[in-house]
């Protein structure tokens, strides 16, 4: 099979016209889309991108048809097939408009990205791999733990730096909370002021070391996929492979599974807490933010909300309460917003930031932990006495290195799908 017939073959996904169709018909996204079967490989992709935003893109009801958005039109003449697809991708991500802010719900934070979806050069699924930035991210996310004071107050103080997989992030987790919960405190303060996300299941595992006992059953959050995919009516995810955690094909009704075949419900997607560790102190949890805090750091915030007394020190998040999955579409992982994360309460409307309930500057004078530094200073002081200070701006910058490309680094991948039983 030639290159151009391979490509075709994974075009030809729900794109195949019928006889009689007419190729100019307006399409709805559970009905046939209508798609060249003929091209080049540059032109396949295209269509490819498109066509998978119609059918999985989380505000996917504001795309046209294909014929009207026409994507090798728009964009085959682009010299750079690079800058060709991350241009139909951006134009993607900007027809779904927040009637909050009259804006974009992806409104970019660079000019000419989304502000969450994005594509990397790579055939590297998300099971494997999130995209390049992960190979130099640390297994160990705990980047320092303490028991510090607030007055006659215990609190624990943990700083992470992302979410990695689970597999090597689990037993640093697990280390650092045991230490947390040798002196109960009912206080603790969790530093994720550089933190850009991660992994789903990773955080929901800190979420469990973090809650009681008495939480295990409790809805923790929900991932909401578009009606399409909740219907099992996303056909074009046939041409992804459903794989363990091995990266190995999984057998499913004696054939080899694909991402078709998961349940995207909201009740299939619908995650509980199931205490983790021996900390059951705890009361008031408080998390230090910036705007480098993102997505699954974001989510971890948003899931304790309705069970604890939750403050937020420092200054606004980056605002990312939707997820993605890798597709691969020829030599490229896309990686577009598929999902959105609402807690117990139904609440994940903070596409703009969770805003500050304590303000604060990190001055950079202190190293992470110590009860001096600006952030953490200012939260045990509003522990002792109950009262905000006004933050000082300084002409120090932050002590933590915010991610160098936040708007690709606002990771929320989520590599658990159950199938359709």
């Amino acid at each position: 099979m030639d290159t151009i017939q391979k490509i075709g073959f994974r075009i030809l996904i729900i794109a195949i016209c019928l006889t009689g169709c007419e190729e100019d018909k307006p399409s709805s996204p559970e009905l046939p889309i209508v798609s060249p079967v003929t091209g080049t490989r540059k032109q396949f992709t295209l269509d490819s991108i498109f066509l998978y935003a119609r059918q999985i893109y989380l505000w996917n009801d504001a795309l046209p048809s294909y014929s009207d958005f026409n994507p090798r039109e728009k964009y085959g003449s682009i010299s750079s097939d690079m800058a060709s697809f991350n241009a139909e991708l951006f134009d993607i991500s900007q027809l779904k408009i927040n009637a909050a802010t009259a804006l974009p719900f992806e409104n970019p934070i660079s000019a000419g990205t989304p502000k969450y979806s994005y594509l990397v050069y790579g055939k590297a699924a998300d099971r494997q791999t999130a995209s390049a930035q992960e190979s130099s991210l640390p297994d160990n996310p705990v980047l320092k733990t303490a028991i510090v004071n607030a007055g006659t107050a215990k609190v624990g103080y943990i700083a992470l730096s992302w979410f990695p997989e689970m597999a090597a992030a689990q037993t640093h987790l697990d280390k650092a909370f045991a230490q947390l919960a040798i002196t109960s405190p009912q206080h603790l303060v969790i530093d994720l002021r550089s933190n850009g996300g991660g992994y789903v299941q990773t955080a929901e595992y800190v979420a469990n070391l973090v809650v009681p006992s008495s939480l295990n059953a409790k809805k923790m959050y929900t991932e909401q996929f578009n009606p399409l995919m909740q219907q099992g009516k996303a056909t074009i995810l046939k041409h992804q492979p459903y794989l363990d955690d091995k990266g190995k094909p999984v057998i499913y009704n004696g054939r080899a599974a694909t991402m078709a075949d998961v349940d995207y419900s909201e009740t299939g997607n619908t995650y509980t807490f199931s205490k983790k560790g021996s900390l059951e102190s705890i009361k008031n949890v408080y998390f230090i933010v910036s705007g480098s805090t993102a997505s699954a750091a974001e989510m971890l915030i948003n899931c304790l909300k309705p069970y604890f007394n939750v403050k937020l020190a420092g200054t606004k998040t980056y605002g990312k309460p939707v997820g993605f999955f890798g597709v691969a579409i020829d030599q490229y992982t896309v990686y577009m917003s598929s999902f959105l994360i609402k807690n117990a309460d139904g609440e994940a409307n903070y596409f703009e930031g969770m805003q500050a309930d304590i303000p604060a500057i990190d001055s950079g004078l202190y190293e992470l932990g110590n009860p001096q530094e600006s952030c953490l200073k200012t939260i045990l002081g509003y522990i002792e006495t109950g009262s905000i200070p006004t933050a000082k701006k300084t002409a120090k910058t932050s002590g933590l290195a915010a991610p160098q490309n936040l708007s690709h680094f606002n990771m929320m991948i989520e590599n658990r799908r159950k199938l359709i039983r």
